[in-house]
């Protein structure tokens, strides 16, 4: 847990920006024009939740998948388990923490504090901080589950090529890399549709997200669901790298500390 809170709070420090540009590029309808300042909004609040649910997420993931496979279960059977049952566990702080994110980040409020006031006010806690709730499941359990089967399996792969040695933070950030590459590509339609139902606010444009993909494509045609996909490959793919080779480099130094207590 401790390894996946670090890992996590380190991408998004790093990469916070990228995000920032991905989120109004997806938000922006039509030819409104696109605000490049304040990238950094709301980053404090959204490190705050990312910590707590990085650390959930990685509590269950290992645990989950060491079961499966004890149990019998293939790697591949053990990984899509554990990465779907961490993302659904780890979906209930991560989607108040990325609705509060994307307002800012839209420039809607100044800080996190106010924003989770205002929008439990205004919208209350389904409607509000758990706005487009169905949507971020419908992205992130198949992308928690893609890019660590991607990962796993990469890793694998590569370590019979190198005959079992211990790969060093470069391997280990090239394959992230290259994981989070392919799912940020596979899963922006999803990412899209995610960010337009949580930005959306008291005004209900979208009823759900099939309402919400017929719009979008109606309006703005189905290039539109590919809207922020270079940030969010740039971001998702430096993140996998930075995120995995914090978490391998994390593991090794709490994991003694765990035995040890």
């Amino acid at each position: 847990m401790a390894a996946g809170a670090t890992a996590g709070a380190s991408v998004e420090t790093a990469l916070y920006p990228i995000d920032t540009i991905k989120t109004r590029l997806q938000a922006a309808r039509g030819g409104v024009a696109i605000n490049w300042s304040g990238l950094y909004k709301g980053l404090a609040g959204n490190i705050a939740g990312v910590i707590p649910a990085s650390a959930i997420f990685m509590g269950v993931y290992e645990p989950v998948k060491r079961g499966v496979t004890e149990a019998g279960g293939s790697p591949l059977a053990a990984q899509f388990c554990a990465a779907t049952l961490a993302g659904t566990a780890a979906s209930l702080v991560r989607v108040p923490t990325e609705v509060v994110k994307q307002r800012m980040q839209m420039g809607e409020f100044a800080t996190a504090t106010g924003a989770v006031r205002a929008i439990l006010a205004k919208e209350g806690l389904r409607r509000g901080l758990y706005a487009g709730y169905g949507s971020f499941l419908l992205r992130d359990l198949p992308f928690d589950a893609i890019e660590f089967i991607a990962y796993e399996q990469a890793k694998i792969a590569y370590k019979t090529v190198v005959q079992g040695r211990e790969l060093n933070p470069a391997e280990h950030s090239a394959i992230g890399a290259v994981a989070g590459v392919a799912t940020a590509v596979l899963t922006t339609p999803l990412d899209v549709i995610k960010t337009r139902l949580m930005t959306q606010g008291a005004v209900r444009k979208y009823a759900g997200i099939i309402d919400c993909c017929r719009t979008v494509v109606k309006e703005e045609g189905a290039r539109a669901l590919m809207k922020g996909v270079g940030p969010r490959v740039t971001w998702i793919g430096i993140g996998g790298s930075v995120f995995f080779t914090c978490l391998e480099a994390s593991k090794k130094v709490f994991l003694p500390l765990a035995g040890a207590a």
